[in-house]
């Protein structure tokens, strides 16, 4: 069998060499190793600055907002301010049509002039019942002395005696009526001081100096102050300080603490940093949606004047830095390789370390795809870099993510492709 498969080499020669060729083509394509499809990115472990940072919104607010409102009812006839108009302390801002309240006072002022009036009839009713006290005080004596030497009847006297009683009677009505009077007076000028002063509120004055931000009223409109004080303006008393209103998360507050600097950009000026400082951390939290946040308050200079009430501040507030430490990209210690890349020793070794809480990374080895284990000692974690206190040196590289080759493999096709073409 041998000696005739031989035999038949001999005889085809060309057909023999290209029946091996596929096999030795069809073998290779089988045993040819397949290239990886990623590969680990490194990057060098250095000396630098490490910077922890918790990032948060808010609202720029002026210090000092004030709202003004009205406190009578009625039409607004004139307005003095508009928006941005620097006002000083007790400048009249508008005006609210005073003709109803002007009759008001008018009528309390009559409801005075009559209660005066009624004081006066009620004192001189007061001397005409004191006189007639009098006069029959001094009837019932003389009858009463007559009476004893039988010159008047016990009749007589009785009589004396009842108009005595009425005149006395008389004289505590006239009195009453005079309290009375002055009661009435009391309360007319109540109700005149009262109406008196919701016609001095029908001129609306500005209560602090400072600039108008927001005006929510024009001459015609009518305001109702029944229920609630109607809001006209807000004055910023000083937009040369302000603040901002930022919310943290419950997670990062509690590395939160007064006096920290703070730097925030705004989207008017995306280029621009400005500085802050934390001056309050609201401890009432605030609730959305089950996500739990704190309100932190924030000191601003804004002597520039570029900061506006209503702007939204990204806000990094830095709350650990050092200075030439030891660093790695904070992503090294968040690496793991591949399963296929690690066998099952490092995976018990990897799974151990994790339970107990070591920090792990990942240095380039001779082989690419299988970066050696490292435990390390950190020192201050930011969320660019983490120092390292113990475990690695300068020379070092550590793996921070894998790279997918899958595009790299399709444009050396295309290129090879355009090439042939």
């Amino acid at each position: 069998m041998g000696s005739r498969f031989i035999g038949w080499i001999k005889r085809h020669p060309i057909w023999s060499a290209i029946i091996a060729l596929l096999i030795l083509g069809i073998g290779y394509g089988i045993l040819k190793p397949t290239p990886p499809t990623y590969e680990y990115v490194p990057e060098q472990v250095d000396v630098g600055e490490v910077t922890r940072k918790v990032t948060a919104s808010g609202k720029l607010r002026a210090l000092n907002t004030i709202k003004v409102g009205a406190e009578v009812s009625g039409q607004i006839t004139r307005v003095y301010v508009d928006f941005n108009t620097p006002v000083r302390a007790g400048q009249v801002l508008a005006e609210i049509d005073p003709t109803r309240l002007r009759a008001r006072v008018q009528q309390a002022q009559a409801q005075v002039a009559l209660a005066q009036a009624s004081l006066a009839q009620a004192e001189a009713a007061v001397v005409r019942s004191q006189t007639d006290l009098a006069i029959q005080g001094r009837e019932f004596g003389r009858r009463s002395d007559l009476e004893k030497t039988g010159f008047v009847s016990k009749s007589g006297l009785d009589t004396a005696s009842s108009l005595l009683a009425s005149a006395r009677a008389a004289a505590k009505t006239a009195t009453a009526q005079v309290a009375s009077a002055r009661a009435q007076i009391s309360q007319s000028m109540a109700e005149l001081s009262s109406a008196q002063l919701d016609l001095r509120r029908t001129t609306i004055i500005a209560p602090a100096s400072g600039v108008v931000i927001n005006k929510l009223v024009e001459p015609g409109t009518t305001v109702a102050a029944n229920f609630q004080t109607p809001n006209l303006f807000e004055i910023a008393a000083d937009t040369t300080r302000m603040q901002v209103e930022a919310s943290v998360d419950e997670a990062d507050i509690g590395q939160i603490a007064e006096g920290q600097q703070v730097r925030f950009t705004v989207d008017a000026y995306p280029e621009e940093s400005f500085a802050a400082r934390v001056d309050q951390i609201r401890k009432a939290a605030n609730e959305n949606q089950n996500v739990v946040s704190y309100l932190v308050i924030l000191g601003v200079d804004n002597s520039s004047g570029k900061l506006l009430p209503g702007m939204t501040a990204n806000v990094e507030v830095i709350t650990g830095q050092k200075q030439k430490v030891t660093r790695v990209p904070t992503a090294a210690l968040r690496f793991r390789p591949r399963e296929a890349d690690r066998d099952e020793a490092e995976k018990k070794e990897s799974a151990k370390a994790a339970k107990i809480d070591q920090p792990t990374v990942y240095l380039v080895s001779t082989d690419p795809l299988k970066p050696k284990r490292r435990i390390v000692k950190t020192g201050l974690q930011g969320e660019d870099f983490t120092e390292i206190l113990d475990g690695l040196r300068t020379t070092d590289k550590v793996v921070v993510r894998s790279k997918s080759l899958a595009k790299k493999v399709v444009d050396e096709d295309s290129a090879d492709a355009d090439s042939s073409e």
